[in-house]
């Protein structure tokens, strides 16, 4: 009996034993995907706000989708009232041009930016002499850009007809540190004349910039000189301008020249000659050259703008304006063709006394006639260009208002000087004495 029970202690020891083992393990067990479950409660909170933070920058992008959206729509909103403004604006100036029975010289183009004030003395000063003409000169403001002040002062003018330039695009300019403007003006020029020679139908345009007063003879000069235009196919473009044209160089407003330098500053251009130059929209003489006066038939007053006032107060403020109502209709111009011009302009330059050496100023002084200084090369002509104060620029190889790199101007008038090139009088046929 005492055995049995001995036999029944140890079987319940073992019970014990296994069951104390069991509940170890299930405690173990339960440790283990207690831990277990934390770690994935922490994982899926960690989850949740990542996801919550995703959601966030969603949202955001799309508030930012949105507000670009809302924005393209409001330029294009803009753009599309712009347009229809101008359109209408446009419609109703050519309707009065339809209306006239005269066909034009040439439009007439103001191009303008966001110089309201600068704008109303040019507009001012063209009106003065182009309302009794106007069926000649239709006039046309174009700007470049949105100014309200521009577009303000431009729609109050009856007289003209306005033109908006709107362009968003970038400038990749082709070298650094050039001046993004100049492509931009370069733009804004191409636009108005394709809109001008193409849409309109014009044969010959007139470029002025907002800054400019223009002469009495402003009007009659330009008609007299689209007729050698149209004739003459070697010149490129007429200017009214004359780069050494300051009150102290020049005397006859009578006198017109040719120059392989391009001028600017109030210039008429052909249909024919724009048909050439827009696909590429680069300046391509050709052999061809530009006429000009010798008294402006501009006056530029723009000391602040694009080019920031470089060279106005030596070279542009003493500019004279002509002011003699000249007749040009009644003159014989044919001189000017290429075929005759050259032994023109050779027969007066052979009759100027050849001065050399040091003190050329003080030599021509004493010469009652006209004279010719010989220049070697660049540097040569822009010393001799400074002792008497004229324009020293080069561009592209030439001097400013040279012909055959001939550039002539008054000194103590009546009096001209012609300062020759070192293969100009080889040129022209003369015979160096």
């Amino acid at each position: 009996m005492a055995k049995f029970f001995c036999d029944f202690r140890f079987l319940l020891l073992i019970a014990a034993a296994a069951f104390i083992y069991i509940q170890m393990r299930l405690f173990a067990t339960q440790s283990e995907y207690s831990d277990r479950l934390a770690a994935a409660v922490e994982s899926e909170n960690h989850c949740t706000n990542q996801l919550r933070l995703l959601i966030d920058q969603i949202s955001m992008q799309q508030e930012r989708i949105v507000a670009l959206e809302d924005e393209k729509n409001r330029r294009e909103q803009e753009c599309m009232q712009l347009k229809a403004l101008v359109q209408d604006l446009e419609r109703k100036g050519v309707q009065r041009l339809i209306d006239k029975v005269q066909v034009p010289v040439a439009a007439v183009v103001v191009m303008a930016c966001n110089r309201a004030d600068y704008l109303e003395r040019t507009i001012k000063s063209i009106l003065k002499y182009q309302t009794s003409v106007a069926s000649k000169y239709p006039l046309f403001v174009s700007q470049d850009g949105s100014d309200p002040n521009v577009r303000s002062k431009a729609l109050s003018y009856d007289q003209l007809t306005y033109m908006q330039h709107l362009d968003y695009e970038r400038v990749q300019p082709e070298r650094p540190g050039e001046l993004i403007a100049y492509y931009k003006i370069a733009r804004h020029y191409k636009w108005a004349l394709d809109e001008l020679f193409y849409k309109h139908n014009f044969s010959r345009v007139i470029i002025l910039e907002d800054d400019m007063e223009i002469a009495p003879d402003f009007f009659s000069y330009f008609e007299a000189a689209a007729a050698l235009l149209d004739k003459d196919k070697s010149i490129m473009a007429v200017s009214s301008w004359n780069d050494n044209g300051q009150k102290q160089f020049v005397q006859d407003p009578y006198v017109l020249y040719r120059s392989d330098f391009f001028p600017g500053l109030g210039w008429m251009l052909a249909r024919s000659t724009w048909d050439e130059l827009s696909p590429k929209l680069k300046e391509n003489h050709q052999g061809r050259q530009f006429m000009r006066p010798e008294v402006c038939r501009t006056y530029n007053f723009g000391e602040h703008g694009s080019s920031m006032g470089q060279f106005y107060k030596q070279y542009l403020e003493p500019i004279k304006l002509n002011d003699v109502l000249v007749d040009w209709q009644s003159m014989d111009l044919s001189y000017l063709t290429e075929d005759k011009y050259a032994k023109h302009f050779a027969d007066i330059v052979k009759k100027a006394k050849p001065v050399n050496g040091g003190d050329l100023v003080l030599k021509t002084s004493n010469i009652g006639g006209d004279v010719r200084i010989k220049y070697e090369d660049q540097s040569d002509f822009e010393r001799i260009a400074r002792e008497f104060g004229i324009f020293e620029e080069w561009k592209d190889g030439v001097p400013r208002t040279a012909y055959k790199g001939i550039v002539v101007f008054r000194y103590q008038k009546p009096r001209r000087v012609f300062l020759v090139g070192p293969n100009s009088l080889k040129q022209l046929g003369i015979e160096e004495s």
